[in-house]
């Protein structure tokens, strides 16, 4: 697994979102930045406290002309559920091959209660206009992941 680092191209996606639209990563820059967040399995406690941090911090991020996506390998459906039941005010993508996650560096071994599986590592990105990305936020707990991002976006 290598991650991406500071400095390094973000690679260019089109997935589907929650709604089954395709979101792609140039089109969203070309708004303002990306946060682009990596999570395990939607409607789990972690990602669910994770998510609802980001939807209660969007008009903060708005402010910002930030644009949040959250992908993770489940599909449409699930995302779409998942989307609802929180009343979720961001994109939800699909990469149900992990081919993004495995692009970002963040797909691959992980330990939980003894077991050794493969699976995606809870990290988040921004990226810059420029493609390039401009910060790794990989020390937070899912409950103030949002707080983390917008002390990094104020400074």
């Amino acid at each position: 697994m290598h991650t991406l680092t500071v400095g390094d191209k973000a690679p260019e996606f089109t997935l589907q979102n929650q709604n089954d639209e395709a979101i792609s990563l140039s089109k969203a820059l070309q708004s303002g930045p990306v946060l682009v967040y990596f999570y395990p399995k939607a409607s789990t406690p972690g990602c669910t406290v994770q998510a609802c941090g980001l939807r209660d911090s969007q008009p903060q991020l708005n402010d910002l002309s930030v644009t949040v996506f959250g992908i993770s390998p489940d599909p449409v459906a699930k995302l779409k559920k998942f989307s609802d039941k929180q009343s979720l005010n961001f994109s939800l993508l699909s990469d149900e091959d992990h081919a993004i996650a495995d692009a970002f560096g963040v797909w691959g071994e992980k330990k939980f209660m003894g077991k050794i599986y493969d699976g995606i590592h809870r990290l988040s990105f921004l990226v810059g206009q420029d493609g390039n990305i401009a910060h790794v936020f990989n020390k937070f707990k899912t409950k103030d992941h949002h707080e983390v991002v917008l002390a990094y976006l104020a400074e």
